[in-house]
């Protein structure tokens, strides 16, 4: 997101999108942008909100995983959600629950930190060999490099106990008190808490790349891109979009859907009380999505961004916006707080392109004798 003139303003606790300046472009890392509630802070990225590859939204807090290996978290705090263990690099990936995170290391360990009453936050030993991991409600899980799945923290509805044969698994999701994952065969395994269905996995159970998990609800894509969801529908997370077809990544809150179609336009469905259905515009050009308790996350790739001495002041902007105002660039990922910009030159009006070029000269003065007598 660009902070030219752009940003959110809480609403009755729902983050409503403001003007924006930005613009989409083909790199390899991104901007976040947020739409939904945000009584706890989470419409609020930390800046520079830039140069970010993945993102995890939990209840109530979010975490960015940077370029850099580095994370950022935002929004509440209630458990130590927000304090990053150090040292805080060499992360490849994040997961954000209920109140607890869960990072891989490049090492293929896993750091874990916020509430622990459950032991949500107990690790596996050995703590290495992980590929992929998941924050759950009150547990947690970690796919190893064996392709078995790892299970611990709360145990309700066996949430823990992954049904055996324990292998073959290719990617997985935490529900409320009920876990899923795909097998290499495209087939998937849900296990925990059935009430509501959850477990049931409509036929043909075949042909599934991903799946996703609410509280009571679950979702799958089928390699030809259309949706699959069964489980509660007391909200109408069930009752999916027409055609239910042509998407690239599905994520759940906590009673809502939402998916990525191949146009780069996101969907939203279920209870959409707190706004989760007034996607962050333009609808176009995102990459990834993610869905918190009442909130969603969405990333777009966009320009480079960095501060800008611009009329003695600074502002975080793109490369091309600052130079085409007449600022001076301070470089990519720079911020405000962290640079001192030069002192302007009041006398220096113009150069021969019309902006301001490091000397009061003949172009400066010719300027202000255009403009000699009583202003308007």
């Amino acid at each position: 997101m660009s902070y030219l003139s752009g940003g959110f303003r809480r609403i009755g606790g729902a983050c409503v999108v403001l003007a924006v300046c930005a613009s989409a472009a083909a790199t390899d890392s991104g901007s976040i942008m947020i739409w939904g509630d945000g009584y706890s802070g989470t419409c609020f990225v930390p800046p520079l909100n830039q140069g970010f590859t993945s993102f995890s939204a939990g209840y109530e807090h979010c975490l960015g995983l940077k370029l850099s290996g580095s994370i950022v978290a935002w929004g509440g705090n209630d458990y130590g959600q927000l304090d990053v263990p150090e040292p805080n690099a060499d992360f490849i990936a994040v997961s954000a629950g209920d109140g607890h995170c869960l990072a891989l290391k490049a090492d293929t360990s896993i750091v874990a930190w916020g509430e622990n009453e459950d032991g949500q936050c107990d690790l596996p030993d050995p703590n290495t060999g992980f590929v992929a991991i998941e924050a759950g409600y009150y547990y947690s899980l970690g796919l190893r490099s064996d392709t078995s799945i790892e299970a611990w923290g709360y145990n309700g509805y066996g949430v823990c106990d992954v049904p055996e044969p324990n292998t073959d698994f290719v990617t997985f999701a935490c529900g409320g008190s009920h876990a899923l994952g795909v097998k290499s065969d495209g087939s998937v395994v849900v296990w925990g808490d059935n009430q509501h269905g959850q477990c049931d996995v409509p036929e043909p159970n075949s042909d599934f790349v991903s799946v996703a998990a609410g509280y009571y609800h679950c979702y799958g894509i089928k390699t030809d891109g259309t949706i699959v969801a069964w489980g509660w529908n007391n909200y109408g997370q069930c009752d999916l979009p027409d055609p239910p077809t042509g998407f690239l990544a599905i994520s759940s809150g906590g009673w809502f859907g939402m998916g990525l179609k191949s146009d780069g336009s996101v969907v939203v469905w279920g209870d959409i009380g707190d706004d989760q259905d007034q996607v962050f515009e333009p609808n176009s050009d995102y990459t990834a999505i993610d869905g918190g308790s009442g909130f969603c996350l969405g990333m777009k790739a966009l320009f480079p961004m960095g501060a800008c001495c611009l009329g003695g002041g600074c502002v975080v902007i793109a490369e091309s916006d600052c130079i085409a105002a007449g600022g001076t660039y301070m470089g990519n990922d720079t911020n405000c707080d962290d640079i001192t910009c030069p002192e302007s030159c009041p006398a220096d009006f113009t150069g021969v392109d019309g902006s301001p070029d490091g000397a009061v000269d003949v172009q400066d003065l010719l300027l202000l004798l255009a403009y000699w007598g009583p202003c308007p």
